[in-house]
């Protein structure tokens, strides 16, 4: 039939359009999608305050709220606009645990605005499928079920925990520690209950390293010729002795022979068994060790490849294919593909065999190609991924590799050693998957039992026991889904989490190496209470959120149950925290030792130094007061001018020659000096009426993309002049090689921004007629319009827009005053200047 597609309002989603039929009635369809989660769960207002909250209260007295997930998105308005007036909703989410929970999500928004059902008609309905396929999607909509809200409760459960028990953690000890030491190169320090013990699985590896002692050890090798040319190599029945002298002694023995004998000979047929099929853990283990991919970066590879329809649904625990899994139809998709073509077509015409039992989670089938691909369709790490998912699948139906196994053993005086060679029988699956066959070995000769070989050498080898290595992400994600540390789908962000915090560091082979930081910390718990960070706890509370999705057991009992645990845990943590204190005393420097003097203290005109570690921030060690600076960019002291209104000195923040620059003072950006500052603003949005850095006095005019920034103007970016908003990220190029540019107090007639007074030099100015000096409005004045260059493509000024100076739009009674307020005329002296200001 006709579909007609249109972008949604808040131009991110799609509506599609169509007629047909539902419930054995004609209808008509509109079918759109979302975001992932609409809603997220956060502390009202007052409680998202660092400095005003006792980290205590977030246990139980903190209340939370939903918020939308995205504000920028507007989604709940989008999907009330579009469910308005509708009957039904069929829910097509993800079919795990999160995509119940977005149901509900979506419930939420949509039910309030759709018709009222008639009495006791049914209008709510949840799709089922595994795969985005013809037939699993028409078998869905032909089997509709309800959404479950026992598993979007249980959702609802680990957000509330992780959100109350990370956030007490976090905050205490963030502040704690950076209140205290300097080089902590972390901005956060953060605590989760997944998070934590999965630092602790390397940092356990990491202490196994360091306090391993190598010990020396013996081994006796020994070299037969059976034929003249070739040696056979044997291997000694002890292994190895830890003793010198006992070694020297059986070496002695053994040279005193000059044959060896052979005591038996025996050969068996192994197997090599074919993989399961494949589940989310084991693809993102493969993806770490043989592709090289990080299991955050993996995980999303994975999820577009589903979206566009090449795999199925790639978060499942299940390892067993269901019995009505078309397996042949599958595979019949990939007879065209010249990596495997050869292989499939011949599994098709001899018959495929039946895949090994594996587990059965009841959540998805196993993840399986769902549709043919090339690399120059998929392109790169998403070839990459999908070529390792339809050579796995392939294996799941293909043989098991056979070898025949030759042991041949032998006596040399009383020392037995040993001789094993294999020889394959039939590849099997390891013809798709080259990297698990069976190495090739030199065959061993055909001999019984009595034969003897001259003794080529025999010598002893000195070796030395060697310490593990740092676990892989490989290693550790199964150690994760060993203890039940994380689900499938939030294992790879647990990951990715202890990367970002710099507690751990990838190293080559993708081998996690915990940093200074990561020790001390996981040290420190296990110090004050293990089991913060052993994988105990976090497993027990997994297998209550597993009962409450089955229905088994209560969400508030557990929700309180599990957070009162936490909270006594947090007191005793913060009484004991002198215990890690101790630690991190010697790892780290305290804060007055730390940085280099960089601009002066207004209250003791001292110098403070500046941290360069993360985050990076002043301290005035006679004051004792630290002060916070914006982050990701360059400080340096700004021509030693002083804040009119507390002495201090300024910074400047730069956020490189591209980006933009903005003078601050620390003190004020700390403790904002008016009500309509708030913590966090330069002086580039500071409202003094007075001060030559304000926004009052560089302000130029309303931001051409945001809504409430303005444009103000870098002072120090000459002779490359340019003017940055203080809201958003657009940077304006204007006046290049000027030689002085000032925001003039005139304001424009047509649009209301500030005019800016241009002083060039002789030789380079642009201006008509060799004139050096031009007064005149950025946007609205045609000498100008030649000399300014917006940053981003999407940013026109209305005066700008195809070239006409009309008024319309933004730009139009908004200048450079803070938010559009009414423009009152402009005072001729600086009283008159603050009265109006504070009226």
């Amino acid at each position: 039939g006709n579909m007609s597609s249109r972008k949604g309002l808040n131009g991110a989603c799609s509506v599609h359009e169509y007629a047909g039929s539902f419930v054995g009635q004609s209808a008509h369809f509109k079918m759109t999608s979302v975001c992932g989660h609409v809603m997220t769960l956060d502390f009202i207002g007052k409680y998202n305050s660092w400095d005003k909250v006792d980290p205590a209260e977030l246990f139980s007295k903190a209340p939370t709220e939903k918020k939308e997930a995205n504000p920028k998105l507007t989604m709940v308005k989008f999907l009330q606009v579009e469910g308005r007036g509708c009957d039904y909703i069929v829910l097509w989410l993800d079919c795990d645990k999160e995509g119940e929970n977005i149901c509900f999500e979506v419930l939420d928004a949509v039910l309030p605005v759709m018709n009222k059902p008639r009495s006791t008609e049914r209008t709510v309905y949840r799709a089922k499928f595994s795969s985005i396929t013809d037939t699993d999607i028409c078998n869905a909509m032909n089997h509709l079920g309800e959404p479950n809200r026992n598993e979007a409760l249980s959702v609802d459960a680990r957000q509330e925990l992780d959100l109350r028990i990370g956030c007490a953690f976090t905050r205490f000890q963030t502040k704690y520690f950076q209140g205290k030491y300097g080089n902590l190169d972390s901005s956060l320090i953060s605590f989760g209950p997944c998070q934590t013990p999965t630092l602790g699985f390397c940092v356990e590896r990491h202490d196994k390293i360091q306090s391993f002692k190598p010990e020396t050890y013996w081994v006796l090798q020994a070299k037969v010729n059976p034929e003249k040319e070739n040696s056979l190599t044997l291997d000694w029945d002890r292994v190895r002795v830890f003793d010198r002298e006992v070694a020297q002694m059986f070496l002695n023995i053994t040279k005193m022979e000059k044959e060896a004998k052979v005591e038996s000979v025996s050969k068996k047929e192994k197997v090599k068994q074919r993989p399961l099929a494949l589940n989310t853990v084991e693809m993102l283990r493969v993806a770490s060790a043989a592709l090289g991919m990080g299991p955050q970066h993996a995980m999303q590879i994975a999820e577009r490849l589903y979206t566009q329809g090449y795999i199925s649904y790639p978060r499942t625990e299940t390892t067993h294919y269901p019995e009505n899994f078309d397996l042949k139809g599958c595979l019949r998709q990939q007879a065209n593909n010249p990596y495997w073509a050869e292989t499939v077509k011949a599994l098709l015409s001899e018959g495929i065999n039946r895949p090994r039992k594996g587990h059965d989670a009841g959540d998805h089938p196993p993840i399986t190609p769902m549709r043919a691909a090339t690399e120059a369709e998929l392109g790169g790490d998403g070839w990459r991924l999908y070529e390792y998912i339809t050579r796995h699948f392939i294996a799941t139906v293909s043989a098991d590799c056979k070898y025949l196994q030759t042991t041949i053993s032998f006596s040399i005086g009383p020392e037995r050693f040993t001789c094993i060679g294999k020889v394959v029988t039939s590849p099997g699956f390891t013809e798709i998957m080259p990297w698990h066959s069976i190495p090739l070995e030199e065959s061993l000769p055909h001999c019984e039992r009595g034969d003897v070989f001259p003794i080529g050498e025999i010598k002893l080898l000195e070796k030395q026991t060697s310490p593990p290595d740092y676990l892989t992400e490989a290693e550790l994600i199964t150690l994760m889904e060993k203890h039940g540390i994380g689900t499938d789908a939030s294992i790879p962000v647990h990951i990715n989490n202890i990367c970002q915090r710099n507690y751990v560091t990838v190293e080559s082979g993708r081998r996690l190496k915990p940093t200074n930081l990561g020790i001390v910390l996981v040290h420190g718990y296990y110090k004050i209470d293990a089991e913060l960070v052993l994988p105990t706890i976090r497993s027990a509370v997994e297998k209550q959120l597993n009962l409450i999705a089955l229905g088994k057991a209560n969400y508030h009992q557990v929700l309180e149950h599990t957070l009162d645990i936490f909270k006594r845990k947090f007191h005793y943590f913060v009484d004991s925290i002198a215990g890690m204190d101790e630690l991190m005393e010697v790892s780290f420097s305290p804060l007055a030792a730390t940085g280099k003097p960089l601009s002066r203290c207004g209250k003791c005109h001292r110098f403070m130094k500046y941290i360069q570690a993360k985050p990076s921030r002043l301290h005035c060690s006679h004051c004792d007061d630290t002060y916070s600076l914006p982050q990701n960019g360059t400080i340096k002291l700004y021509k030693e001018l002083r804040c009119p209104l507390d002495d201090f000195e300024l910074v400047l923040w730069s956020s490189g020659s591209r980006g933009k620059s903005y003078p601050l003072c620390p003190y004020c950006y700390n403790h904002p000096p008016f009500r309509d500052m708030k913590k966090g603003m330069g002086c580039n949005e500071c409202t003094h009426p007075t001060c030559q850095h304000s926004l009052s006095m560089l302000g130029i005019g309303q931001c051409v993309e945001c809504d409430n920034g303005v444009l103000v103007l870098d002072s120090t970016s000459g002779p490359k002049w340019k003017m940055a908003c203080n809201k958003c990220n657009v940077v304006v190029h204007f006046f290049e090689n000027a030689h002085k540019v000032r925001v003039s107090p005139e304001t424009c007639d047509s649009c209301d921004a500030a005019l800016v007074d241009v002083d060039f030099n002789k030789a380079k100015s642009p201006l008509p007629g060799d004139e050096t000096q031009h007064s005149g409005c950025v946007f609205c004045d045609p000498v100008f319009q030649d000399l300014v260059e917006l940053k981003h493509a999407a940013m026109r000024h209305p005066m700008h827009r195809g070239g006409q100076g009309k008024r319309q739009g933004r730009g139009r009674g908004k200048g450079r005053r803070p938010g559009g307020r009414p423009n009152p005329k402009k005072p001729k002296d600086k009283m008159a200047a603050l009265a109006a200001y504070f009226v």
